[in-house]
């Protein structure tokens, strides 16, 4: 029988706070006796703790990836990839073929991240009413400047001024340009477009839809998909949905499967769209290359039902770190059920959860230069997780432990912390207070999941159905 103490060996894919909270769930197994083998991006001072074997790869090359499981395979029983480059990059089919290790991930062909152009595409054939207006400007289609801003000016005299500009290619956020945040012309808009078009890369146009947004995951092992609780998490840098959009400063799940904004039916809704991208991608029976988290769907709930912002091909980084404390099923099981092609459904504690994110002075242009100390101590707030046990997490995300045997912040995220608790409030106040116990030169949102942020949500939905 599996279970009961076996020892499971387990590479993990690393990059931020998002493997820390997998690695977590993964630790936390009554199950079995895990040995984890970290391939990561810095020596982050979580994944090194808990690692049995730990290498840094800080380009996080596929190869080098593979290189590392194949020296390792002997323990390993299975592999998780959190960050997106390896998966577009086919990590997952490079190392079964070499290795035999299977993966939790999407293989290449559906790392449906890869291509906004494709996505649009397949949302028009499964579900188009989830779709926003849109058009693809195709380098090989347009033999002068002119010719190809005629085009965009005609779509424009269609559609409106007020859409997103978006590069085919991932570029982690950069390169997209929103009418109202990077432009507020056209000739702004074209200068966007024309930087995008010039680098060889074809362009979609898409209609800026209006409304409030939640983020939908599911784990899937080829033949199911089972759905997890809906995130919303806060891309603006500063307070009151000021500043440049980031990663992502933080993000708030209910005690419930859906968003305080929405209601069951809206849930259902969602479900029922992916389903419907499930079906097209599986084919007849099971399409054992979608196992992992191939949906990961940032949804706009808007005056005309919902639409589908963007398809990833991973977990969400915050919202998976909403999810992993409250996963009431064990995660190795869950891990071993995708892979075997079994799982029926991941329970999850009906609980509230807020993940805050602490940052770099420079980060998001909270200061145009920093050049003092980048030291951080988390000893406080393990202090205060003491205190708050299960309810308060601690996840390093872009920072390292150096020879010295301290912690530095690098460039991106540095840390976050999760407050689990009964209501969305509680869980906001012990995140916020683990916040407050990091020593370093970081900053943080104070208004994540604040209870007029989510009011005004509410407000919003209602004008909107009405």
């Amino acid at each position: 029988m599996r279970g009961e103490g076996e020892k499971v060996g387990i590479v993990v894919i690393s990059y931020g706070s998002r493997a820390a909270a997998m690695i977590d769930a993964l630790c936390r197994s009554e199950d079995y006796d895990v040995r984890l083998y970290v391939a990561d991006k810095q020596r982050n001072p979580f994944n090194v703790a808990h690692a049995e074997k730990h290498v840094v790869i800080p380009d996080l090359d596929v190869g080098k990836i593979c290189d590392f499981v194949d020296a390792n395979k002997a323990g390993i029983d299975f592999g998780i990839c959190g960050p997106e480059k390896p998966i577009i990059a086919g990590v997952r089919d490079l190392i079964e073929r070499k290795t035999g290790v299977p993966m939790i991930c999407p293989t290449k062909q559906y790392a449906i991240e890869g291509s906004k152009v494709a996505q649009r595409y397949l949302i028009e054939k499964c579900c188009p009413e989830a779709n926003p207006g849109f058009n693809v400007f195709r380098c090989m289609d347009y033999k002068s400047v002119s010719a190809v801003k005629d085009a965009v000016w005609s779509f424009l005299d269609e559609i409106g001024n007020e859409v997103a500009v978006k590069p085919d290619k991932p570029t982690a956020g950069k390169g997209v340009g929103v009418w109202g945040d990077h432009f507020t012309s056209r000739e702004q808009l074209f200068d966007h477009f024309r930087s995008i078009f010039e680098s060889g890369s074809d362009v979609l146009i898409e209609e800026k839809v209006e409304g409030e947004e939640s983020s939908f995951q599911a784990f899937c092992d080829g033949k199911r998909i089972a759905a997890l609780p809906d995130t919303r998490d806060y891309k603006r840098a500063f307070d009151a949905d000021l500043g440049p959009n980031t990663g992502g400063m933080g993000s708030y799940v209910d005690n419930k499967d859906w968003l305080p904004f929405v209601n069951k039916r809206d849930r259902e809704g969602e479900e029922k769209l992916v389903q419907k991208l499930f079906n097209k991608l599986r084919g007849n029976g099971e399409n054992d290359g979608l196992r992992g988290i191939p949906f990961y769907v940032a949804f706009m709930h808007t005056c005309e039902g919902a639409k589908i912002l963007e398809i990833n091909s991973r977990p969400g980084d915050p919202e998976i770190m909403n999810i992993m404390p409250v996963l009431k099923s064990d995660f190795v099981d869950v891990c071993f059920r995708m892979i075997e092609g079994t799982l029926s459904q991941v329970e999850c504690a009906k609980k509230a959860t807020v993940v805050t994110y602490a940052v770099p002075m420079d980060y998001g242009g909270y200061r145009v230069k920093y050049s003092g100390d980048r030291r951080v101590d988390l000893s406080g707030v393990y202090a205060l997780k003491e205190e708050y046990g299960d309810n308060l997490r601690v996840y390093p995300g872009s920072m390292e432990v150096r020879e010295d045997g301290n912690t530095y912040a690098l460039d991106s995220r540095t840390v976050c912390t999760v407050g689990i608790g009964e209501s969305i409030d509680e869980a906001r106040e012990i995140s916020l207070e683990g916040t407050r116990a990091i020593d370093g030169a970081l900053w943080n949102r104070w208004d994540i999941a604040a209870a007029h942020y989510i009011e005004r949500s509410i407000r919003k939905m209602k004008e909107l159905r009405e």
